[in-house]
């Protein structure tokens, strides 16, 4: 089922439940979105789901590619997530995000005759940032892990996808990647190839997101993606070039229950380094110290950043017409590092980024200017509604 104008992401989402996407499976879900307009459509309060009988994101992993590409369904969340900065020869700019959520609805699948069974069900996110005409294009998808609706696998190549929208990989070794999606007057068909290998977050990939122990998830990403294609805006195709993040995140109840949401930065330099930077933001107005930063530098070497070696500092805010949220816009980032630090300041390309789907957040291209320039992506979680208890 498809609904032309929403979504959520990544480093960390999956914030559909249950019985709202059941409930968008059944018809109830309603919504007429096309561009930068919104109807009135039915919400479902999503429960929150009992995580006890999937497996806890606790000790470092042992991480093994291709297999670790694919789905890990003892963990009751998983996504992944890309998001991209492209242009045209002639310097047309487009932002994009792209994301596939997995959410487990119990540990073991219920015995039934029923092909129709299944205990795993996805949701999609599709947007497209047209700087030039200012127009942000936002699509949501379910799906039910059964009779090929919705899935996700590894062998014989990595392969995810709710209904015709999809992420797969060339081959077996997934040295590329292919992304197709069409929304209501967008689309999009790009060709990602890695230009690093996978970059671990925290200790070895375990991405430590609170104080209990279970507080954590499993978290790579492919930092840095050459991408070509073609973006498709009102019929009309756009041969774009530029670079993609990817990350993969899998696990259960990470977030602590004084966390309210998050601001999250992938960063491309034009210097060859990537960067990651984020915050938990808790309920007390405090900052969550176990979640930090990662590094990358041009020829793939990692820096693991802690919480306490940089500072986000909002410039602006943007208040929202139509949620009534109130968002930071623009940002200073100071990052401690070896030779001295590095300050950079963060521009969202357009103002109106914010995505009114099931959950409403902002997400979207951003302009890095400072001690290095380049381009990214910022998502930021829990200013419209809080995110306790969800994710």
């Amino acid at each position: 089922m498809t609904s032309g104008s929403r979504k959520i992401k990544p480093f960390l989402l999956f914030l559909f439940t249950a019985l709202g996407v059941l409930s968008a499976l059944a018809g109830v879900w309603a919504a007429q979105r096309a561009g930068d307009n919104v109807e009135a459509e039915t919400v479902v309060s999503p429960p929150q789901l009992a995580a006890e009988g999937f497996a806890r994101a606790v000790d470092p992993w042992a991480w093994e590619f291709p297999r670790d590409h694919g789905p890990h369904e003892a963990y009751e969340t998983e996504w992944w997530y890309f998001t991209g900065n492209l242009s045209t020869d002639d310097g047309r700019r487009f932002g994009f995000q792209f994301t596939i959520f997995r959410r487990a609805l119990s540990p073991a699948l219920i015995d039934s005759s029923s092909e129709w069974q299944a205990n795993q069900v996805y949701m999609a996110h599709f947007t497209v940032s047209d700087i030039e005409s200012g127009a942000f294009f936002q699509a949501e998808r379910f799906g039910r892990g059964a009779v090929g609706l919705a899935g996700a696998e590894v062998l014989p190549r990595l392969r995810v996808w709710v209904g015709d929208w999809s992420v797969q990989a060339d081959d077996g070794a997934v040295s590329a990647l292919t992304i197709r999606a069409v929304g209501e007057g967008f689309a999009i068909d790009l060709a990602l190839t890695p230009l690093k290998s996978p970059s671990f977050h925290g200790e070895n990939g375990l991405s430590r997101k609170g104080p209990e122990t279970a507080n954590a998830s499993y978290y790579y990403s492919l930092t840095r993606l050459a991408t070509t294609g073609t973006v498709t805006i009102n019929e009309v195709d756009y041969s774009v070039a530029g670079s993609s993040w990817m990350d993969h995140e899998f696990g259960t109840s990470a977030l602590s229950a004084g966390a309210v949401g998050w601001d999250w930065f992938g960063l491309h330099l034009d210097d060859g380094r990537d960067l990651m930077v984020g915050q938990i933001r808790r309920q007390d107005g405090s900052v969550e110290p176990q979640f930090g930063g990662l590094l990358v530098e041009a020829d793939g070497a990692t820096h693991n950043l802690p919480a306490s070696a940089f500072s986000i500092t909002p410039r602006d805010t943007w208040p929202s017409q139509k949620s009534g949220a109130t968002y930071p816009a623009g940002w200073e980032l100071v990052i401690d590092l070896e030779g001295g630090p590095l300050r950079l300041a963060l521009e969202p390309l357009l103002a109106n980024q914010e995505v009114l789907g099931s959950v409403i957040y902002w997400e979207g291209a951003v302009r890095v200017t400072g001690d290095a320039t380049g381009m990214g992506y910022a998502e930021l979680t829990g200013y419209a509604q809080p995110l306790r208890g969800l994710f």
